[in-house]
């Protein structure tokens, strides 16, 4: 059988690498986030419905569970433990699979239990009897297995759903390095155990204008763990300290750290919540509206606007897609020697087998004193090679190998 030419291109791209550009945002927001809370459910529910799927039939039925919706609640929070006096509401919403040769497959149950587990771990001081309410509305649909397993047969590789594109870039600026790891420093394990006090909700945003970067924070401080201001005031700047830390280790530039700015004491005004996330206060959350699948905002970057948590991972190309970009450019940038950026863009058609894209856009800028010419064949080996292993992608989703915000 003949190998697949696939449209893969190779060009130089003409453009003022990020690190050499003025000024630079970048942005992220944590598990705790509202935003993120809403991907974080819709990717469990994918994920908890894919598992039991491949358990029950041998396969991943079809499914979409990307219409995640966290409506804010209301709290009084206070010094030593406030309330939530109105719960968050959260509405699982989508399509999935839910009659299988006239049997009734549990969506529903799978759904709510894999949003509940999802909570558990993401936001520790959230009471899931008291705290939130979980409303799935996933739509209904039927399949006959024997017509899948048919079709899988004719067509190994998945068609493509949509007509999308997926964008990956690599590597990372010092400034996107630093608001990454800030935001998994503060929310790691390690750093809960030593101030629970910080809740989920962390969003840091980075600004570097020249050789100057500063870093702003904001941190939900969770008022059970905290007495009064005085011990308000030493996590803020426990905070400040590791920011700094995380800092020092990716630049040598000039850092400025700002933890909670909208802070007046003398006011009595501070960043408490009863939970640890904004939900608890109104604020709202979606699918798509945080960070991409590498995990940051990048407006210097090319992006792309799909929301790719909850799509399932078999034929979705706005999932599997801006996965595979990051995957490629990540490979370019390390493997191949003078690569200074590398920006991945891959468009699908729909109906057409997803390891041949209409076309695989990979622009790269060479550091100075390389060419184009010397670069070229490994970045395109390095893409026809993930293209040729797509189905990969699928597997390192169920294997949570992956990350898609």
């Amino acid at each position: 059988m003949a190998e697949k030419v696939r449209n893969i291109v190779v060009e130089e791209l003409m453009r003022t690498p990020v690190e050499m550009q003025r000024v630079e945002l970048v942005e992220r927001k944590g598990i705790g986030h509202p935003d993120s809370i809403a991907d974080g459910i819709a990717e469990a529910v994918s994920r908890a419905l894919s598992r039991e799927y491949v358990k029950r039939y041998g396969i991943i039925l079809h499914h979409n569970t990307d219409q995640v919706e966290v409506v804010g609640g209301k709290a009084y929070p206070r010094f030593g433990g406030g309330e939530v006096i109105k719960p968050i509401y959260i509405l699982l919403s989508g399509r999935a699979v839910e009659i299988v040769d006239r049997e009734l497959f549990p969506v529903h149950e799978v759904a709510i239990k894999a949003a509940r587990e999802y909570l558990r771990k993401a936001v520790r001081h959230l009471d899931l009897e008291n705290h939130v309410i979980i409303d799935s509305r996933i739509g209904q649909g039927s399949v006959d297995l024997v017509g899948v397993f048919n079709k899988a047969k004719e067509t190994p590789i998945p068609l493509a759903n949509d007509t999308s594109f997926g964008v990956g870039y690599a590597p990372l600026s010092e400034t996107e390095r630093i608001v990454y790891e800030t935001e998994r420093l503060l929310n790691s394990d390690e750093f809960k155990r030593k101030y629970p006090a910080v809740g989920e909700d962390i969003k840091v945003m980075g600004l570097r204008k020249g050789d100057e970067i500063d870093i702003t924070i904001a941190a939900a401080i969770v008022d059970s763990e905290v007495a009064n201001p005085d011990e308000y005031m030493a996590v803020k700047e426990a905070i400040y300290e590791a920011a700094l830390s995380v800092a020092e280790e990716h630049t040598e530039r000039k850092v400025n750290i700002y933890v909670n700015t909208a802070d007046d004491p003398e006011k009595g005004i501070y960043y408490i919540t009863v939970t640890g996330t904004s939900a608890e206060a109104g604020d709202d959350g979606s699918v798509g509206r945080g960070n991409r699948v590498n995990g940051l905002i990048t407006p210097n970057r090319h992006m792309s606007m799909e929301a790719a948590a909850g799509k399932n991972p078999v034929s979705h190309v706005g999932k599997i897609y801006n996965l595979l970009s990051m995957l490629i450019a990540n490979d370019i940038a390390e493997q191949v020697e003078g690569v200074e950026e590398v920006y991945v863009r891959i468009l699908s058609q729909i109906g057409k087998p997803i390891d041949e894209p209409l076309v695989a856009s990979v622009q790269i800028i060479p550091k100075k004193g390389y060419h184009l010419e010397t670069i070229q064949k490994p970045a395109y080996e390095i893409a026809d090679a993930w293209l040729a292993d797509i189905t990969k992608i699928q597997k390192m989703i169920l294997e949570d190998k992956l990350n898609v915000f």
